[in-house]
């Protein structure tokens, strides 16, 4: 699963085994406080700091699971472009009106009569929206959790500001009571994995993410999960601009370079067309997409282009499956963009 996961530009972390916690920092970790982006661990093929180890890179993870074959998978949101729904069945008193849904008065004619977790509260927010139950998507893939919980995997919009996670039970920050959002900073636990407590077990439907919904993007951003607007400086008026046309947009510095980078990986994937399969084309197009990704956070080519040019190989190899195509090109170029990629002195 962890490889697989991978594959399509997710990436993953161990979990302790029976778990669904990260596995232990090493002693050099445990001993000397540092940040994790300063860890030299994770850069030596460690698992140190949980979700922020995360990586696509098959190598390191054939290591890890070597290492540990009871290893559970974590994926990192943030970097895998996930926004992942937790719904969550804990017993606990059921709090006033005014905490089931923050921000929005349900009103005193609405009968919450065997209202008791998540799914009671998710599928309130959606009646009131007049939206489908994101419980019951089955276009998307949904896990069934232990504890009777449920994830409801999506895809971020690509471009659009990083959502961070939240706890359900939070009386500032929250989708609805007893459903959590986890995405940037937060990891979730990938279906297959076994705890004490029981298995994570992938539900009947669509096993990769769909696009997040708009109504459900439209709640996180009124529920506070994306990040508030940075105003920018003030300036002074100045004299108006007698120009009648704009200045043509200078080329991208390293554009050439770029693309010497990305040729044979995008020629490795549309050879893929030669067989239907055993081609380890999904591993490939994954690689092209996160360099291409490292490439255009560096600002040696825009994202567009890069998408435009791996869409064109990845659907001429794999005419049948443009949609999961999309979604690999999707999550490996955000995660690709996580680690810019500068060309000199590659080959």
């Amino acid at each position: 699963m962890a490889l697989w996961l991978a594959s399509q530009g997710m990436p993953v972390h161990p979990l302790a085994p029976g778990t669904k916690t990260p596995p232990a920092n090493c002693a050099r970790c445990r001993e000397q406080h540092h940040a994790p982006s300063a860890c030299p661990c994770t850069a030596e093929g460690h698992w140190c700091h949980g979700f922020h180890a995360a990586t696509t890179d098959t190598g390191v993870i054939r290591d890890w699971w070597r290492q540990e074959p009871e290893f559970g998978v974590g994926v990192s949101c943030g970097p895998a472009g996930l926004v992942v729904i937790d719904v969550d069945t804990h017993p606990a008193p059921l709090p006033e009106r005014g905490r089931l849904l923050p921000g929005i008065h349900v009103d005193e004619r609405v009968d919450l009569t065997g209202l008791g977790s998540g799914y009671d509260t998710l599928a309130l927010l959606a009646a009131l929206r007049r939206r489908p139950d994101p419980a019951q998507d089955g276009g998307t893939l949904r896990v069934r959790t232990p504890s009777g919980g449920m994830h409801i995997w999506y895809r971020a919009p690509l471009g659009s500001p990083a959502i961070r996670s939240s706890s359900g039970n939070s009386t500032r920050t929250a989708l609805a009571w007893q459903v959590d959002v986890r995405a940037t900073g937060g990891y979730i636990v990938a279906p297959g994995t076994r705890t004490a407590a029981g298995t994570y077990e992938a539900l009947p439907g669509s096993r990769t993410p769909a696009p997040l919904p708009l109504w459900l993007n439209a709640e996180l951003a009124r529920t506070g999960h994306h990040p508030a607007p940075q105003p920018g400086p003030e300036r002074a008026p100045g004299p108006r601009s007698t120009r009648t046309a704009p200045t043509p947009p200078t080329p991208t510095a390293g554009a050439d370079d770029a693309h010497r980078i990305l040729a044979p990986l995008l020629a490795e994937v549309r050879a893929c067309a030669q067989a239907p399969s055993g081609t380890a084309f999904g591993e490939k197009l994954n690689r092209a997409a996160f360099t291409a990704g490292g490439l255009a956070a560096a600002g040696h080519i825009t994202l567009p282009e890069c998408a435009d040019l791996l869409t064109d190989a990845a659907n001429a190899a794999r005419p049948a499956r443009q949609r999961r195509n999309r979604l690999v090109i999707d999550s490996a170029l955000r995660a690709g963009s996580h680690r810019p990629i500068h060309p000199k002195g590659r080959s």
